[in-house]
This record gives structure tokens, C-alpha cells and sequence, in this order.
């Protein structure tokens, strides 16, 4: 294996540099597999410069935003710069109807006026280390992978204590190429992340769902936050004692604008792609798993769009969760269309014939022989089973009450069988739960969203549905409006006050008869159901699918050289690079957007086009001041051909001198597919200009005391 290692690596030095723009390279891996080839294309830093466990580096600028995006710290006073979309939830939870910072944008005019959301968190990567030869030194092929899962995780527990410094940091054990490595990453977390500042929403979400995943676009798709710590700088839950973090190193932001060819690099936590994931398994999702996550995710939208058109205050509850959906809802759509238009599954085939003819040779045979079998024996077991599975998420993801009876009444149940001194200990923590579960809730929304929900579950399902929704289904033809009706006016879940008053008389019987909790408990035990009849082959699957992984490395049948993205820090690098010229675009290359298009999309009252007033008139003006490019334009968005994935979301676009100059924050649809194959000749990611920001904040919000806490670089 170790020569095949080395040829490997050979292999990726070779590689010419049109194929340099793919691939979600490790950090510390940089030095040996991708420093000529960015060197060649413009980088100008050293790997240590970028990557350093024991000095200042330019991953101690980057953190994971929330768990979901990713941020980058640009100001030594700890100025957290990520999407506005990445901020979204926060923003929304702190604005309310008369204060509507969502809708009407925030500017902190001191950092005594910054804002604290309830929850919120950023997490900065220490560092990371390979312990493949540990863990797979303790497992062998005799073993279920039931008995190799548990021997694996035992020793990941041991590993995550040894490194962890008493409770100071987060250790995560993470396995790479199907569980054929396996490394650690080192992080710190900051919990005390307070707003600082946000454009309106017709601006940080300029072109809402029409122009997702779009190209040209006009989103000023930011927001700015403010870690702080305590006075030693060490992470602190929240107090007006904490101060600003004082930031080991931050991003210079370099406002020259960019030109075709420019180097760029991403450093972000993309969060997952399926590079090497089977036919079979490409082929399960386009025609069974994505196409019920479309057809439920759109139902739910059109439930909410209809309530949060008519009520300020339940758009606010409610504008987060649909961002999401509709994202996923499009994202999905596209994946189907691309990797149909790909024929990816015809070129995954063959690709699994060629290593079909090399496993069943004779040196290879007992260790890869029934692998592809194995794969595709478990997708045609589960393929119905999978297109349930989407429906009955996006229900759990959508109607509230689909799974907080569920989740409120075990504690509940728990508590009634309690004596009064344990229901005296345990009411606190119940309290808290019901506070947290009932937050954002709408009762008419949540009662329609769940029968409609219900109603297209069944219909849809050629897999055993729970007892209720079969029964229900078959009487109703699949109509649940009067059983959820008749269910929400006896249930004890419908409301905050129902389940507190639970609390001052519990009674098990209650739970027990409680057609809500009973209907939640089917639910829930169907989405985490694994039949007898699928046990070995999904541990057959499991097995075969970890040594075709380890197959297509060994005989070098794939093209794929690195490990799919699993929410770990990773480094992407390419161009700046156009796509064909577009005659919606009104710029002089169609790499970059301007300001002049936007106010060209602009469609007044349009919840997606509309622009206040304000823009209008700053645009009339033409004052861009230095932010302006060479031909007078204001830029917007520009393009690279970075790869880049979901969690990349709020990642820096970094120059060759290691200088921030944009914003990742989408995808173009061309290729959708990105997350299963890579596209070199179509795929694009979509950035804010740093320049477009930072005019946003200085010359439209009259917010230039924030950046002149930036260390800007102006050639």
C-alpha cells in the first residue's frame, strides 16, 4: 500500500492544471499534494503561511459559523464576516415587528449597541492529525460491521479524551474515503457571538428564490458579527463583563477587485458530497429520494407562503425555515436535471464494470469479488424504502407537531411516573423544554402543513406506512383535515399552556390516549425503523462499499483523488473565471455582476426585486467612491471555479497574498450536480465582492466605523 501511495501522489502532481480547480483538499496535506500546482496558478504564500499548528496561519482566520456555514475573522477586535443568509435565523430571532432588523437591516453604531442571539456559535480549528493506523490496526474483515463500528468507537472516545486538554477543546474523529482513514481535528468554541451588522433583506437576499442558484446575480449576501471572550480571551457563555476576542490572526481585505485568471482559494467546512458513491446509489436518489424531497419540500412552502403573506409576525417565526427548504427544494430539482443531463449513472457504470473485471481477477477476488453485487443488491432493497423516507422527513422537517409531541411527551411520561421530589428536580428542565419547543409555533400553519403533509406521506408510499396513517389513509382516501382537526382539540400538544397545565396534574393516561403523541411516537419509530429483512444487507453494503472505495484507489480506476466533505476544514483552489457571455448581463466580462443590473432587476412591491427607495437613490448618484472597478462600475458578484459545496456557505475568497477579496455564497445550476460529480467546464461558484460589501456598509448604511476596523489593502 505504500507504494501505492507514492504512485498516487505522483498521479495528482501530474495532473495538468485544468483539472487543479477540483478537489476539497486537506489542510495539512497541502505542502505534499497542492502546493506546485497553486504556486503555478498565482499563489504567492507559503503552506506554512497557511497552515501552522504552532504560528499565526490562515486557518486561525477561519471558523465554522453555527455548525452549518462557514465565517472568517476580519478585524483583530474579533469581526466575524459571513453570508446573510448564514445569519439568517439569528437576525430574525432578534427582530420583532416594530424593530425588524430582517427586513429593514442593522447597523451597531457601538459594540455596546451589538446584539446577542440566544444561541449562536463560532468554532475555530486548532489542529488535526491522522490516526489511520491506530483504529484499523484494531479491526479486520472477520468482524460484522456492527462488532467494527463499536471496536472503532471506543478507540475514538479514547482518542478524543487524550486530546481534549481537560474539557478546553472539542475533539471530532472523522472517517475519510468510506472508513478507509481516519483523522482528528482540534477545535475551540466561542459561544458568546453577538450582531453587528446586516443589510436589508432586499438586499442580502436580493433575487429570493428566483435567482438561487442563478447566474447573473446581484445578492449583497452578508452579515457581521463579534465574537467575544473573556478578559484572558478564553471562550464565556454570555456577559456584558466579556470583551471582544482578540483575534490570533484576521484576513487583510484587499479592495484592487479582481480580473480573469486571478488566483483564488476557499477555506471553509464544506458539509457534504458523494464523489464516490455508487450507480446504484446516484440512480436511488434522481428516481425515488429526490424526487419526493421536491414534491414535500414544495408543499410546505406553499403552506407557509400562504400564512406568511398575511402576517408580519408569523413571517418572522416562519422566514428561516422557509429559506431552508426552498434552498433544498431547488437544490434537489437540480441535482435530478444535472445528473440526469450528466448521465452520471451510465458513467459511474462504467466505471464499476471496469472494477468488476479487476476485482474478479484472481489476486483480487476474495477481497473485492462481490462488492459491486453487494452495492447494488441493498439500492433495489431500499428504494422504496428511500423515497418514503424523503416524504416522511419532509414532513418532520416542516410540521412542528409532527415530532414535538414526541420529543415533550417521553419526558413528560417519565415525569408523572415520578414521586414528587423527583418531579420538584426534573420541572425546570421540562420548562425549559416546553418554553423552547412552543417559541415559534403557529398553530393554524402547523395544523395545515401536518394534514397536508400527512395526506401526500400516504398517498405517495409503496412502503408499509404506521399503523394510524394506514388506517386513517384507507378511510379518508387519503384526506387528514378532519382527523388532524379532531386531533388538535383533544390533544395536550397544541399549545404551551395545555402541556404546562399537564405538568400540575400528570397523569400517564392522558399521554397514553393522546392521539398527537400516539400518532408522533409511529411516526418517528417508522423514520428510525431498520427491518430484520435489511440487516446483513446493509451490513454486506457497508462492508462492500468501504472496499470499493479502497479498490478504485488501489487500481487507480477513479479520478477522484480526495476524500468526500464531511463538515471538516477544507482548502478549494482555481480561478476567476467567466461563463459564456450572457445577454442579461450588463458587465464588461460576464465573470462579475454591477450594481447597474441589479437596479436593471429592480420590480417594484416584488417580495424578490423590490429595492427601498434609499438604493434608488444612492444609485442615481453613482457614488462608489473607491470601491468603484476601472470602468466606473460597482461590482457585485463575480465568479470562480472553485469547488465548493453546502457549508461553504460564508467561506473567504482569498487572493494569492492571502488577502480577502469576496464571499462564497452559491452555486450556479449549470452544475447542480456538483455534490456527486465535478464539472470542470460548468461549475462556478457564486461570491460576494468584497468591494460591493464593503460600499454596502460604508457609503449605504453610513456604518464606516466598522470598516475602518479592517486593515484594507488599496493598491
Amino acid at each position: 500500500m505504500k507504494n501505492i501511495g507514492l504512485l498516487i501522489i505522483a498521479f495528482i502532481l501530474s495532473l495538468p492544471s485544468a483539472m487543479a480547480n477540483e478537489g476539497m483538499w486537506f489542510l495539512m496535506h497541502i505542502e505534499r499534494l497542492n502546493y506546485r500546482d497553486m504556486q503555478k496558478m498565482g499563489l504567492q504564500l507559503t503552506p506554512e503561511e497557511i497552515y501552522s499548528i504552532n504560528n499565526q496561519s490562515l486557518k486561525d482566520a477561519i471558523v465554522q459559523f453555527n455548525g452549518g456555514c462557514t465565517a472568517s475573522i476580519v478585524s483583530d477586535s474579533g469581526l466575524v464576516l459571513t453570508n446573510h443568509h448564514c445569519g439568517y435565523s439569528a437576525i430574525a430571532e432578534l427582530s420583532t415587528a416594530e424593530q425588524n432588523h430582517l427586513k429593514n437591516g442593522f447597523w451597531a453604531d457601538s459594540q455596546e449597541a451589538e446584539l446577542k442571539p440566544e444561541s449562536l456559535y463560532v468554532r475555530f480549528f486548532v489542529r488535526m492529525d491522522d490516526v489511520s493506523k491506530r483504529i484499523l490496526s484494531l479491526v479486520n474483515d472477520t468482524m460484522s460491521e456492527k462488532e467494527r463500528e463499536a471496536i472503532i468507537n471506543k478507540e475514538i472516545a479514547k482518542i478524543e479524551a487524550e486530546n481534549n486538554e481537560g474539557g478546553k477543546y472539542t475533539v471530532s474523529v472523522r472517517p475519510f474515503y468510506q472508513g478507509n482513514e481516519y483523522y482528528y481535528f482540534v477545535y475551540e468554541d466561542y459561544n458568546d457571538v453577538r450582531l453587528v451588522g446586516t443589510p436589508p433583506e432586499s438586499v442580502g437576499k436580493f433575487g429570493g428564490d428566483t435567482d438561487n442558484w442563478e447566474w447573473p446575480r446581484h445578492t449583497g449576501d452578508f452579515s457581521l458579527f463579534r465574537v467575544y471572550a473573556n478578559e484572558a480571551g478564553e471562550p464565556a457563555e454570555y456577559s456584558k463583563a466579556n470583551v471582544p476576542l482578540k483575534a490570533k490572526y484576521h484576513l487583510p481585505v484587499n479592495i484592487d477587485g479582481v480580473k480573469e485568471n486571478d488566483f483564488a482559494m476557499i477555506l471553509g467546512y464544506p458539509g457534504r458530497t458523494n464523489r464516490w458513491m455508487p450507480a446504484s446509489g446516484v440512480e436511488q436518489n434522481v428516481k425515488y429520494a429526490y424526487p419526493a424531497w421536491v414534491e414535500s419540500s414544495k408543499l410546505s412552502m406553499d403552506v407557509f407562503k400562504k400564512y406568511m403573506d398575511q402576517s408580519e409576525e408569523v413571517n418572522l417565526i416562519y422566514a428561516s425555515k422557509y429559506a431552508g427548504i426552498a434552498n433544498y427544494w431547488k437544490n434537489r430539482q437540480g441535482m435530478i436535471d444535472a445528473l440526469t443531463a450528466h448521465g452520471t449513472v451510465e458513467t459511474k457504470r462504467k466505471t464499476e464494470k471496469k472494477f468488476a473485471k479487476w476485482a474478479n481477477k484472481k489476486k483480487n477476488r476474495d477481497t473485492y469479488g462481490d462488492v459491486i453485487e453487494n452495492i447494488n443488491n441493498y439500492y433495489d432493497l431500499t428504494n422504496e424504502k428511500s423515497k418514503q423516507g424523503n416524504y416522511l422527513f419532509g414532513m418532520l422537517r416542516s410540521s412542528k407537531l409532527s415530532s414535538l409531541p414526541y420529543s415533550l411527551g417521553k419526558g413528560l411520561e417519565y415525569y408523572a411516573s415520578q414521586n414528587e421530589a423527583k418531579q420538584a428536580e426534573l420541572l425546570p428542565k421540562l420548562e425549559e423544554s416546553i418554553a423552547g419547543g412552543y417559541k415559534d409555533f403557529y398553530l393554524p400553519l402547523e395544523k395545515e402543513v401536518y394534514a397536508k403533509q400527512l395526506g401526500l406521506y400516504a398517498s405517495k408510499s409503496n412502503y408499509p406506512l404506521p399503523e394510524i396513517v394506514s388506517e386513517i389513509g384507507k378511510q379518508n382516501n387519503n384526506d387528514f383535515t378532519a382527523y388532524i382537526d379532531a386531533s388538535f382539540e383533544t390533544s395536550i400538544f397544541t399549545s404551551k399552556e395545555k402541556v404546562e397545565a399537564f405538568l400540575k396534574n400528570p397523569d400517564i393516561t392522558v399521554l397514553n390516549n393522546d392521539p398527537l403523541y400516539i400518532l408522533s411516537g409511529q411516526l418517528l419509530e417508522k423514520y428510525r425503523e431498520n427491518p430484520e429483512s435489511l440487516v446483513q444487507p446493509e451490513n454486506d453494503f457497508q462492508a462492500s462499499y468501504r472496499l470499493l472505495v479502497a479498490g478504485l484507489r488501489e487500481s487507480g480506476l477513479s479520478e477522484i483523488q480526495y476524500p468526500d466533505a464531511n463538515s471538516t476544514l477544507r482548502l478549494s483552489y482555481g480561478k476567476v473565471r467567466a461563463l459564456p457571455a450572457d445577454s442579461r448581463n450588463d458587465a464588461n466580462e460576464n465573470n462579475y455582476t454591477t450594481f447597474k443590473g441589479m437596479i436593471n432587476k429592480y420590480k417594484p412591491n416584488d417580495p424578490e426585486f423590490d429595492l427601498e427607495q434609499s438604493m434608488l437613490d444612492i444609485y442615481e448618484k453613482k457614488d462608489y467612491g473607491r470601491y468603484a472597478n476601472e470602468y466606473g462600475q460597482l461590482p457585485v458578484n463575480f465568479l470562480t471555479d472553485n469547488d465548493i459545496t453546502g457549508g461553504n456557505s460564508g467561506s473567504p475568497v482569498i487572493n494569492g497574498k492571502g488577502e480577502l477579496i469576496g464571499l462564497a455564497f452559491d452555486g450556479n445550476i449549470e452544475a447542480m450536480a456538483g455534490d456527486v460529480i465535478f464539472d470542470s467546464d460548468l461549475q462556478r461558484t457564486i461570491n460576494v465582492d468584497i468591494r460591493y460589501v464593503l460600499w454596502l456598509i460604508d457609503k449605504y448604511s453610513n456604518a464606516k466605523h466598522i470598516v475602518d476596523e479592517l486593515t484594507i489593502i488599496d493598491n
